[in-house]
């Protein structure tokens, strides 16, 4: 009766029915958080050095350099709001004596620019890109440091030369004086001319107006 009563109940096995427990996620691995928080050490450190490089080449300018850059940036800021766009860039370039291209204006705004936020959130916003202050500063110092010494004294030579002769006169001179305020007796203005006259025509020409700032 035992025996019988045994086989009416089958055998289970313990052994494999509840098979494998799900693996606890334990969250990113230690390596994970590691790694990004070099990049963002990485990061800051590029951004330091980049700074860092910016202020060393803007030291490299002459304070009336700096000035310049900054004085062309305020006086094409139309609106005031420390950010230039597309036709501000261009005339402040060209104040400084840099025509650049639209390729080249517009290849600078999407470097360093930003996109310009809404004025009025009623109304549909067509962002424009402007350049910041800083970054105007950045990138005219990096032209002027580009920039062949000789196109500088040409732009001054230009400056001198009224009505575009290729020649420095005593006229010339005498307003440039005038201009700046500079009491010089005709004489003096003569013998600067006598001076530097090589091939003896009375007047200073490009070649001889670098040969005197080179020198």
């Amino acid at each position: 009766m035992a025996s019988s009563a045994q086989s009416a109940f089958p055998s289970r096995s313990y052994g494999t029915s509840l098979g494998k427990l799900p693996e606890r996620s334990l969250g990113p691995p230690f390596g994970s958080q590691q790694q990004r928080e070099n990049q963002r050490l990485e990061r800051e450190r590029e951004l330091l050095e980049k700074e860092r490089r910016e202020k060393e080449e803007q030291n490299q300018l002459s304070e009336e350099q700096r000035e310049e850059i900054k004085e062309a940036f305020t006086l094409f800021d139309l609106d005031k709001d420390q950010k230039i766009d597309y036709h501000e860039l261009k005339v402040a370039m060209k104040a400084l004596g840099f025509d650049l291209p639209k390729a080249e204006i517009l290849s600078i705004l999407q470097t360093h620019g930003s996109p310009s936020e809404p004025t009025n959130p009623n109304l549909p916003h067509h962002p424009r890109l402007l350049l910041p202050l800083a970054q105007f500063q950045t990138v005219m110092t990096q032209k002027i440091l580009a920039r062949d010494p000789r196109d500088e004294i040409l732009r001054a030579f230009e400056l001198f030369d009224e009505g575009g002769k290729g020649k420095i006169n005593l006229n010339d001179l005498r307003r440039v004086a005038r201009e700046l305020g500079e009491g010089l007796e005709e004489e003096e203005l003569a013998a600067m001319i006598d001076e530097f006259d090589l091939d003896g025509d009375g007047a200073i020409n490009r070649d001889e107006f670098l040969g005197i700032c080179l020198q």
